[in-house]
């Protein structure tokens, strides 16, 4: 009896500390580091490197993902959303996340410098100071924290392209940009859809601050036509053939379609479909991207 409780009570402990890397978070992070990555290469793909910058990536965010949890505890234990993840309801001590954070950030980072490249390291190692120390902090000062998160958030593909090429071309730009601007339409559904909790946890997210909702379904419409837009430009660029630009027309439409639905409605349910929309095209960008690659 004494052997399975002990079988239950690892289990337990190795599924918060799963839950404090945020894999949902994790994966979109793999996926668009590896649209860069792919995109950046040469045929033939170096397979090692590339498992390489995948996993250094991985780690990277995941530890950011272990001390985002270690910094935001308290907000945590404030939200209906979040009071049930693994600090707040006394899972795991601070310091464990705060030890397991440090250590995964960390060897994500040496993982980088040592398979991949220094500039890669240099990337990962930024994209985690940034997001912790200037976005997470903010988050409780002002709206335009959304905006500052932006800049860390879309490193990934530039993480991938720098793998390879060790240096960042106007291409690689162009990915970081599209992936700037789609973080608005989703996190800010996602805070219409949870601004009361924002708002008991003392977050100012810009649904928080301007409650009327004018300036936070705006700002969707508005970065939903850049998406659309910048989604075009692989095309237009030849990185990509017109497998993908009927592909980034489609889901592209589709975004802008669910971005106006939620602005004229302006309720979760809206809000909560937009939200689902932009993963859905973030991944078809990618994933047809990738497949309908044309040769440099």
């Amino acid at each position: 009896m004494s052997v399975q409780v002990a079988a239950l009570a690892l289990r337990a402990k190795s599924s918060a500390f799963l839950e404090l890397t945020k894999p949902d978070v994790s994966f979109l992070v793999v996926l668009t580091t590896l649209t860069g990555y792919w995109m950046a290469s040469d045929a033939p793909v170096d397979w090692l490197r590339m498992g390489h910058t995948l996993v250094g990536t991985l780690l990277v965010a995941s530890g950011t993902s272990a001390l985002n949890h270690y910094l935001e505890r308290d907000s945590d234990a404030k939200m209906r959303r979040t009071a049930r993840r693994p600090l707040p309801v006394g899972a795991l001590r601070p310091r464990q996340a705060l030890a397991f954070g440090i250590l995964l950030a960390l060897l994500g980072t040496l993982h980088l410098l040592l398979f991949v490249n220094g500039l890669a390291a240099l990337l990962g190692f930024g994209t985690c100071a940034s997001y912790l120390g200037l976005y997470t902090p903010l988050k409780k000062q002002t709206s335009l924290a959304t905006l500052v998160g932006a800049f860390p958030g879309a490193a990934p593909p530039l993480i991938g392209w720098a793998a390879v090429r060790g240096t960042l071309e106007l291409e690689a730009w162009v990915l970081y940009a599209l992936l700037f601007c789609w973080q608005f339409p989703h996190f800010l559904s996602i805070a219409w859809m949870y601004r009361e909790d924002y708002a008991r946890a003392g977050i100012r997210m810009l649904p928080v601050v301007e409650r009327t909702g004018r300036s936070t379904f705006r700002q969707i419409l508005w970065f939903s036509v850049a998406v659309f837009v910048l989604g075009l430009l692989p095309f237009l660029l030849e990185m990509a053939g017109p497998l993908y630009l009927v592909a980034a027309v489609a889901s592209g439409a589709g975004l802008l379609q669910a971005a106006w639905s939620a602005a004229r409605n302006r309720t979760n349910s809206r809000a909560k479909f937009l939200m689902h929309a932009t993963v859905v095209q973030i991944a078809v960008l990618c994933l047809l991207m990738m497949l309908d690659k044309q040769a440099p």
